[in-house]
């Protein structure tokens, strides 16, 4: 692990998330700090512009800088369904739901995708993204991670649904780490030294 160079607030609720973005943010030297307040999150179809807003709204807000993340599960044979409204899906139907809605269903394929957003204030964000390949597996798996994470089952694993893994685990091929990881390539890159 790197000495730690900077540290940067980020907006969520989600402990898991945080947990997530923190692990691979120490790898690259930034301390990550949860800014454990409710984000301003507006409906869009892209990831990037719920991100975005929301990053903007909080670096201007708190007056400092602050990273925001929005993740989707888009399942192919749904039609991309839930997509961007992947946490009103699942506190409206759950995992259940969604296997309700693939039984019989032989295309299972899916993916994740992430987008995290940092912004300083009175700046433009700059957003990166990520994506998991994979597919939706029968029947809900694991009792680690949140979300949809039951129900996955990544392409490059060995098999497991991501809730059947330690973060570390998850981290070496989740959407959300991929974009944190690019990110903190680009946080920590010359332009900030």
């Amino acid at each position: 692990m790197r000495e730690v160079r900077r540290s940067v607030y980020f907006v969520t609720q989600n402990k898991g998330k945080f947990r997530e973005a923190a692990q691979v943010t120490a790898a690259f030297g930034i301390s990550l700090k949860q800014l454990n307040t409710a984000k301003l999150e507006i409906q869009a179809d892209r990831l990037t512009d719920v991100a975005t807003f929301a990053a903007k709204t909080a670096a201007e807000s708190r007056g400092s800088a602050v990273v925001s993340e929005d993740a989707g599960f888009f399942v192919d044979a749904l039609s991309g369904f839930p997509g961007p409204y992947s946490s009103y899906a699942f506190k409206s139907i759950g995992t259940g739901g969604i296997l309700r809605l693939m039984r019989g269903v032989t295309r299972r394929s899916a993916h994740f995708s992430a987008a995290v957003a940092y912004c300083e204030p009175n700046k433009r964000p700059v957003c990166f993204t990520g994506t998991a390949e994979g597919f939706v597996s029968k029947h809900e798996r694991g009792s680690q991670g949140f979300g949809f994470d039951p129900i996955f089952v990544p392409n490059d694993g060995d098999g497991r649904t991501f809730a059947e893994m330690r973060i570390d685990e998850k981290n070496t091929l989740s959407h959300r780490a991929k974009a944190f990881a690019k990110f903190s390539r680009w946080y920590t890159s010359d332009r900030l030294t």
